[in-house]
C-alpha cells in the first residue's frame, strides 16, 4: 500500500521541515553543551510554532487546537524528529490523554495547554515498576472529597518544565487479583506535599531531562480524578497507542537525517584513490539503510492510516515502534561506521544522534514489551 500526500499534506510537510532546519537546527549545537534550552529561545520556538498553527497539533478543533488526524500529526512528527528532541519539544504535543478532561477540568487543563499557557508531563514509571506497571506503589487514598497520595515516580520527562503532573497511582486492589487498581489525576506543580528533582543525567537526548517526583501526604480534590477511579489503565491504553506512534515518526525522521549525513560523507570522503561511497563496504551499507528507513516509514503511515479509519489494533502501533526505532538504531550505527574515527568526535553530531537513539528502544514500551503486544495478538486466536 502507498501513502500519497494530498496537496494540504504535502504543504503540513514542506511547512514543518522548513521551520525544524530554520528554527530548530541552528541550537542544536548550544543545547548539547548546555544540557538544557535556554527559556527564552523555548518561549519563541513555541511563538513562531503557533503562529504558523503547528503547536498542540494533536489537540482537536473543538477545544481550540490545530485537529490533525492521525496521518498528519504523524507526517508532522516525522519531520519534527529530524532535528534534536528537546527543541522539538519546545513545539509542544499535548499528552493525548488530556483528552479524557471533563467539565472544569477542560477550561482548567485542558484549554491553556492548547494555548501554551501550561504544559503538561506524564508520571507514570517508577523505580519498581516500569514495564510492568501494575506493580507500582504510588498510592492515592480517598478521605472525604480528596485523595491522599504518596509514593514517588522517576524518568518523568520534562516534569521540570511542567506546571502540572498526570499521575497515575494505585487506588486498590481488583478483585481476585494482586494487580493494583490504577487512577488517573492532574496534579499541580507546587502542590503541598509534591515535590520535584531533576533526576540522573542522561547520554540521550540532553536538554530533555529526566525528573523524579516525590508525594508526601499529597492531597488532591476529587475534581482532580482524570477519569474515573480505578480506570486509569484503561484510560492509559486508550491513548498509549498514539504515543508510540509519534516515537516511529521521530524514529524515521532522525533516521533519513542521518542516512543524508551519511550519503554526504560518502560522496565526498575519499581513500586509496576514490570516494569511499564507490566501495561496496559502504554502498551496500547505505542500501540497506534506505530498504529499512522505507520499510519503516511504510509501517507507520499504515498504522497512523488505520488509526484514521478507526480499524488499528494495539500490534499495529507496535509494530511501527519497534521496527521503527531498531531501523534507527542500526541506521546511526552503521553511518558512524561509515564516517570512522570523525563519527566519534564531537565536532559532527553523528556521535549525538548515535547516542540519542539508543533510548527510542526502552521508552513509552520497550521493545521486548512491543514483542509481546504482537506475539499475543498473532497467539491469541489460536487459543494460545
Amino acid at each position: 500500500m502507498s501513502f500519497p500526500l494530498s496537496e494540504e499534506q504535502t504543504i503540513l510537510v514542506d511547512t514543518v521541515r522548513a521551520f525544524a532546519e530554520k528554527e530548530l537546527y541552528p541550537h542544536e549545537d548550544m543545547v548539547e553543551r548546555l544540557d538544557e534550552v535556554p527559556a527564552e529561545i523555548a518561549k519563541e520556538i513555541q511563538r513562531k510554532a503557533i503562529e504558523i498553527g503547528i503547536y498542540a497539533a494533536n489537540m482537536p478543533a473543538e477545544h481550540g487546537g490545530p485537529g490533525l488526524d492521525s496521518m498528519g500529526f504523524t507526517l508532522m512528527e516525522r519531520e519534527l524528529g529530524r532535528a534534536g528532541y528537546a527543541l522539538a519539544m519546545c513545539v509542544a504535543r499535548p499528552s493525548n490523554i488530556l483528552q479524557g478532561c471533563k467539565g472544569e477540568q477542560i477550561e482548567r487543563y485542558l484549554k491553556p495547554t492548547i494555548r501554551g499557557e501550561r504544559h503538561d508531563c506524564l508520571a507514570m514509571t517508577e523505580p519498581g515498576a516500569g514495564s510492568d506497571v501494575r506493580s507500582m506503589k504510588t498510592r492515592a487514598v480517598k478521605r472525604g472529597d480528596t485523595y491522599v497520595i504518596n509514593g514517588s515516580k522517576h524518568f518523568i520527562s520534562h516534569a521540570d518544565t511542567a506546571d502540572f503532573v498526570i499521575l497515575f497511582a494505585a487506588t486498590g486492589v481488583e478483585e481476585g487479583s494482586r494487580k493494583a487498581k490504577i487512577s488517573s489525576f492532574l496534579v499541580d506543580m507546587g502542590t503541598s506535599g509534591f515535590t520535584m528533582r531533576r533526576g540522573p543525567h542522561c547520554v540521550s537526548h540532553r536538554g530533555y531531562h529526566q525528573c523524579e517526583l516525590f508525594f508526601d501526604d499529597c492531597v488532591v480534590h476529587e475534581s482532580q480524578l482524570l477519569g474515573e477511579e480505578g480506570k486509569g489503565f484503561d484510560l492509559m491504553n486508550q491513548w498509549l497507542g498514539s504515543t508510540r506512534l509519534t516515537v516511529a515518526a521521530t524514529s524515521v525522521g532522525r533516521a533519513r537525517r542521518v542516512l543524508d549525513a551519511a550519503l554526504d560523507w560518502a560522496a565526498t570522503r575519499s581513500q586509496f584513490g576514490q570516494k569511499i561511497g564507490r566501495f561496496q563496504g559502504v554502498s551496500f551499507q547505505l542500501a540497506d539503510m534506505a530498504v529499512e528507513i522505507e520499510a519503516s516509514d511504510l509501517l507507520t503511515l499504515s498504522a497512523a492510516h488505520k488509526h484514521d479509519l478507526g480499524t488499528s489494533a494495539d500490534e499495529d502501533f507496535a509494530m511501527a515502534k519497534l521496527f521503527a526505532s531498531e531501523t534507527l538504531a542500526r541506521v546511526t550505527d552503521k553511518a558512524l561506521q561509515i564516517f570512522g574515527g570523525m563519527g566519534l568526535m564531537s565536532a559532527l553530531p553523528i556521535e549525538r544522534w548515535w547516542r540519542d537513539a539508543r533510548v527510542e528502544r526502552i521508552w513509552d514500551g520497550t521493545s521486548e514489551i512491543q514483542r509481546h503486544i504482537i506475539s499475543r495478538a498473532l497467539l491469541r486466536p489460536r487459543g494460545c
